[in-house]
């Protein structure tokens, strides 16, 4: 583990009492009356300690800010780039709202880490550069907007890597890097690092990433987390800055199946401002959460994606996979193994195109006339980047593929020839193995420490899901080296959200292999 100082750990146990907990004061003697534990809380849970009243939402909110600011920096996690100054001011609105009509909003108050290319009115927005330093977007992103009308509070913005272009680190010029909270000598992954360790380091009840390739389910893995990459249509990306937006989908990444769907069913839904939705209409479930049944495994066929599972496994993580395989099938499901793609690698190969000038010049030139930096060309100018992407930077600068509506190649995942074939076979071979579902682990190799850029090993993330559009979730699977989270994946067909839904959830209760991490935990009550 990386060296804390004596005098830093001995102020953390100092604040550990009030951090575990949401403490109700008498008004007049300002005496506490009852405690909620904030570790490791969920949104019922809030929401049920608000109904007893042995918690409010002005006092959550605190206990969380003051969390981050003992454990944040001090540990040096690096998780925040920076708290919502408004955050403590919204929360006893929505204190007066429930005190009048006893009613709780579906996320009401519900703390959400933001990862920092999710434009936030009036909070600065700067996907990780120091080029954006200072900018304040006009409007919320959409899945922002409908997640605030919904009650939730966005407590805090999370670090990532710079303009997304790690699915290994999360390092930006804005903030610097941020670690793993189960061991600070490695890496959470990229690029919503941020959003991982502060909700793994339960510094929010809830957070959103952005996943191209990896980054809501490999960070979501290397933390021990439910990470959610839906099918790409059923959530708008209006208001992200984009990686390549005929990949990118925004998501929940949570604690626990149960938040990640309740974050879900809020930001599922058709919106104009992003066209790919309209493939989403009359496919959108009114209720996600009918779909959390812990017997959700009992007679579903699961197949064992052998063909990823199998490319050069750490034997740790291989020994899990298997252990996880034996629990599935424990827990009532029929295994299929193995499971396999005719034409897997053929298929596979070549799907990634250079559209980034594109996608993130079109993305700057929508927010209005302040933005420091209009397009590619000004942020490489600027020179106002970390050194490690300098290279994507150059790169993409010279070279820019269409991804025009309608094209045949490098378009959206209902358009691009090379896509929908990769997707019709894998939609033919779960035909042909009739399974609901293929697992495999979501990462091959444990997080890899920090520094060692040639650590990138084991990426399952960046294979099919992206590319086919096909929805894919990560759950927690048990723990390797060192304490290090691993992660098991699920892939389903489009729109399967709910058998997803199903199969994880029933996965994770006949498991339990979610736990804090042991630096950022406080000792349990007596």
């Amino acid at each position: 583990m990386r060296y804390i100082s004596t005098p830093v750990i001995y102020s953390l146990l100092c604040s550990i009492l009030l951090l575990s907990s949401c403490t109700r004061q008498n008004q007049k003697s300002g005496a506490p009356t009852s405690n909620f534990e904030l570790e490791e809380t969920t949104i019922s849970a809030v929401h049920e300690a608000f109904k007893q009243g042995s918690c409010n939402c002005e006092q959550l909110i605190t206990a969380y800010l003051q969390r981050i600011e003992a454990y944040d920096k001090p540990t040096k996690l690096n998780a925040i780039v920076l708290t919502n100054p408004e955050a403590l001011t919204i929360a006893r609105q929505l204190d007066e709202e429930y005190k009048k009509t006893k009613k709780l909003r579906k996320l009401h108050c519900i703390p959400l880490i933001v990862k920092d290319n999710y434009n936030t009115k009036g909070l600065q927005t700067t996907a990780g550069s120091l080029a954006m330093q200072g900018f304040e977007p006009s409007e919320d992103a959409y899945q922002v907007r409908v997640l605030k009308e919904a009650g939730a509070v966005v407590l805090a913005k999370s670090n990532m890597a710079e303009w997304a272009f790690s699915p290994m680190v999360s390092i930006s010029s804005i903030a610097g890097e941020t670690l793993n909270p189960y061991n600070l000598e490695h890496v959470p992954a990229g690029s919503s690092g941020g959003t991982a360790a502060a909700v793994a380091a339960n510094m929010g009840t809830v957070g959103l990433g952005t996943d191209t390739g990896n980054s809501i389910r490999g960070p979501s893995s290397h933390t021990a987390l439910v990470g959610f990459r839906s099918t790409l249509g059923l959530t708008s990306r209006h208001g992200i800055a984009p990686l390549y937006l005929r990949n990118d989908v925004g998501g929940p990444m949570a604690r626990t199946v149960e938040d990640a769907t309740r974050i879900l069913e809020v930001i599922a839904g058709y919106d104009p401002a992003d066209p790919l939705t309209k493939y989403s209409q009359g496919k959108i479930s009114q209720s996600y959460l009918q779909y959390l049944d812990k017997n959700g495994l009992k007679g579903a066929r699961i197949g064992v994606f052998r063909t990823l599972s199998e490319n050069d496994p750490d034997p740790q993580v291989k020994a899990l996979f298997e252990q996880a395989i034996a629990d599935l099938k424990r827990l009532g499901a029929e295994i299929v193994d193995p499971f396999e793609v005719a034409d897997f690698e053929k298929l596979s190969k070549d799907q990634w195109c250079s559209v980034f000038q594109h996608d993130i010049n079109q993305y700057l030139g929508s927010l209005g006339e302040h933005v420091p930096v209009k397009n590619l060309k000004e942020i490489v100018a600027s020179g106002k980047y970390s050194p490690y992407i300098e290279e994507n930077l150059k790169y993409h600068l010279k070279h820019e593929e269409s991804s025009k509506e309608g094209a045949t190649t490098c378009s959206d995942a209902y358009h691009d020839a090379k896509r929908i074939a990769f997707r019709e076979a894998m939609v033919a071979a779960m035909k042909k193995y009739k399974v609901d579902a293929i697992v495999y682990p979501t990462w091959n190799h444990p997080p890899a420490k920090v520094g060692d850029f040639k650590g990138y090993k084991g990426d399952n993330s960046q294979v099919i899901a992206p590319h086919t559009g096909m929805p894919a979730f990560t759950v927690p699977m048990g723990y390797t080296y060192n304490n290090l989270p691993a992660g098991l994946q699920f892939l389903g067909g489009m729109y399967e959200e709910p058998m997803l839904i199903k199969l994880t959830y029933a996965y994770e209760q006949g498991t339990k292999h979610r736990k804090p991490p042991v630096m950022f935990s406080g000792p349990k009550k007596k």
